[in-house]
């Protein structure tokens, strides 16, 4: 099974450590394709220009696919996940879209979202330590805050304008969470803050061509297997909706071996967290590649 992460998985230099990986070559197509020099971005970019959303996404969504290609297992897997913005790497992973619609879905994505920040300015904060109840709770009491994602046991992130998230951050303990931790993204994804982003995209969605795939992929915001016809609405609701990666994970089947194609390796630390009958790989840098050896 793979699984691939959102933007919040980049730091400055990333790419560096793939740069020679002959799969690299990906990272050089997509930005001839997008206009975007994702090259120096990944290998030599500062966190300034990482943490812009277009630039993020189309940064995160090309590495990810070099490290799929470097590891070899596209053609093996039975699933495949992805958080987010993941979500369009896993439906190109598993040939539900094809490489160059999911280049331009990414980079119409990213605009339409850094567009509807600009319009209404938010951020995200992980709660640590509470759950649904205490979440909502939360959102009710201070108003324009929503839930965002379900990551995972004792971690719900939450969205919604910068007072309504500086608030919360602030009154963590007080609102029953063990800690707070402000997300340096560029707006208040996966809520109401993102519907204009949601309008903008569903003409790109409604004309894109999604087929049947070598793998399954988990929805989001339902966390179930839709079919083909399902997606652009879906993908629609994921920027307003919350990310269920719990539940996308409680989903997969028993025993199931994950390789989380990206940096970082905060999937499987969360993967981790909700199942512990999974074993999770992480590829963050080639010298990773070595122990796929026994999963080819």
């Amino acid at each position: 099974m793979l699984a691939f992460p959102g933007q919040g998985s980049l730091s400055p230099g990333v790419g560096a450590p793939w740069r020679d990986v002959p799969a690299f070559a990906v990272v050089e197509s997509i930005s001839t394709a997008t206009g975007t020099d994702l090259m120096t971005l990944l290998c030599e970019g500062d966190a300034s220009g990482l943490v812009q959303t277009r630039n993020a996404q189309l940064a995160t969504f090309a590495l990810s696919l070099a490290i799929l290609d470097a590891s070899q297992l596209s053609h093996l897997a039975s699933h495949a996940l992805g958080h987010s913005l993941g979500e369009y790497t896993a439906l190109v992973a598993a040939g539900i879209v094809s490489r160059d619609q999911g280049i331009a879905l990414v980079e119409a994505r990213g605009s339409a979202m850094l567009d509807a920040a600009r319009r209404s300015p938010g951020s995200l904060v992980a709660m640590i330590g509470g759950h649904d109840d205490t979440a909502a709770a939360a959102c009710d009491a201070i108003g324009e805050l929503w839930v965002a994602n379900r990551n995972g046991p004792g971690q719900i992130v939450l969205g919604g304008t910068l007072p309504a998230v500086a608030e919360v951050t602030e009154r963590a303990k007080e609102l029953g969470f063990r800690r707070a931790i402000p997300l340096q993204v560029g707006g208040a994804f996966h809520t109401p803050l993102m519907a204009s982003a949601a309008v903008a995209l569903s003409a790109v969605l409604a004309a894109t061509d999604f087929h049947a795939g070598t793998a399954e992929v988990h929805a989001n915001v339902t966390a179930e297997v839709p079919a083909p016809e399902s997606w652009p609405s879906l993908l629609v609701r994921q920027l307003t909706e919350p990310v269920d990666w719990e539940g996308c994970v409680l989903a997969l089947p028993p025993g199931a071996v994950v390789v989380e194609c990206g940096p970082g390796g905060v999937l499987c630390g969360l993967i981790r967290r909700i199942r512990d009958d999974l074993s999770c790989h992480v590829l963050g840098v080639p010298a990773d590649l070595a122990a796929l050896e026994g999963l080819r």
